[in-house]
């Protein structure tokens, strides 16, 4: 008769499944991930589906596509675990309580000798964090209910602070509360695409030494993202920031013309990441969107396939836009898949090589990433190299 696995052996599996994957783990969060229980976080919950490296929703968004909170993707939250580097003793903040989950590994990584705050907005989400910590024997770490993009300034300054909510802006409450040498870990979205950015403060200016792609349920309250339909259904959309300027009629009409399309020399194998060409395209190109495709679109043929139809990278200029594109050619069987970008519009043409340009500057350094410096928007801005991203509370600036 086969016996199911316990809790400690889907635990154990989760953690040794990580790091066949690639995840690189410190010796002291992967102590953490094989002793906090998951399961004790998501009551309810079939201990397989505890145990997959899947996010799980606590509380649904019954107005929108996004759930309101839920228990990020284990991998993921290894990832931003090594990010943050915390040491026994350290004073922690989280901003998005979640189930909990994350404060009770953050609280077994500083030790009895830290502190974790933890704060949601949710009253709903709070309640369940405080109540699941302490059931599972948590009671040190304090959660409150509170805004996220205003902190929690009465324990600050923090020696880390860790957002689990997806932030488009550096709230300007948030440099006070962070000690000056501390890191502060985000999924920071820029360009429609976000990155799990690990960055240290310098005075003024926090300073970037890693990234990695992500994504996570945006904070409530920022609202620098808009988007755009493209046709009447709805079926195809454009996301882009408030500094750009996206003509939704004309880039609509532009699906009426015949789309060019334009293949680059970057090929790709079928496990092999591409979405560092998104990331190169932002650096000092003001004009990256992304675009979204729904099936109903491809469906109906009114648009070329996407590389990946939800969420792909594209420039905007004008009535005419730019997208990236995947194609199969068996020239090489290690690597069969060939980039490329489709375009629409009076300028698809021009508009499509400027797009190959930037597959080739990835192509050239597939795994460099831009060193990201931020600062209060109030600063004076400096001199100096790097493309400038302004954000209503801050500034970025990205150099490769």
């Amino acid at each position: 008769m086969n016996q199911s696995p316990t809790a400690g052996e889907l635990r154990n599996s989760l953690v040794d499944e990580m790091i066949l994957k690639g995840v690189s783990l410190t010796d002291d969060v992967e102590r953490a991930l094989r002793t906090v229980n998951r399961e004790a976080f998501l009551p309810g919950i079939d201990l397989k589906d505890a145990y997959a490296d899947q996010a799980v929703i606590i509380k649904d968004n019954p107005d929108g596509p996004l759930a309101l909170s839920c228990a990020s993707v284990p991998s993921v939250v290894a990832m931003m675990l090594v990010q943050l580097d915390v040491r026994p003793g350290d004073s922690i903040l989280e901003i998005g309580a979640g189930t909990g989950y994350n404060a009770a590994l953050l609280a077994e990584l500083t030790g009895t000798d830290g502190s974790v705050t933890s704060i949601d907005i949710d009253p709903d989400v709070a309640l369940y964090a405080r109540t699941m910590l302490n059931r599972a024997g948590y009671g040190r770490v304090h959660v409150r209910e509170r805004d996220g993009l205003v902190g929690a300034p009465e324990t600050a300054p923090y020696d880390r602070m860790l957002a689990a909510v997806g932030l488009w802006d550096v709230p300007a409450a948030w440099w006070d509360q962070l000690r000056e040498g501390g890191r502060l870990v985000l999924p920071l979205r820029w360009r429609g695409q976000t990155r799990s950015v690990a960055l240290t403060r310098r005075g003024d200016t926090l300073v970037s030494d890693g990234m990695a792609l992500c994504g996570f349920v945006p904070i409530i309250g920022q609202d620098g993202e808009r988007t755009a339909a493209l046709d009447t259904g709805g079926t195809i959309r454009v996301h882009y920031d408030e500094d750009q300027a996206v003509d939704a009629d004309a880039l609509g009409a532009s699906l009426r013309s015949a789309p060019a399309e334009v293949l680059s020399d970057q090929w790709i194998g079928g496990d092999e990441s591409f979405d560092g060409v998104w990331l190169r395209a932002t650096v000092g190109d003001d004009r990256v969107c992304r675009l979204e495709a729904t099936p109903d679109a491809l469906a109906q043929e009114l648009i070329l396939r996407p590389a990946v139809p939800g969420r792909s990278p594209l420039l905007v200029d004008g009535g005419s836009f730019a997208y990236l594109i995947v194609r199969r050619e068996d020239a090489d069987s290690q690597r069969p898949f060939r980039l490329g970008a489709a375009a629409y519009g009076p300028r698809a043409e021009a508009l499509a090589q400027d797009l190959i340009a930037h597959i080739d500057a990835w192509g050239s350094a597939r795994t460099a990433v831009p060193r990201l410096t931020i600062t209060p928007a109030k600063t004076d801005a400096a001199a100096g190299p790097g493309s400038v991203i302004s954000k209503r509370e801050s500034r970025l600036t990205l150099t490769y």
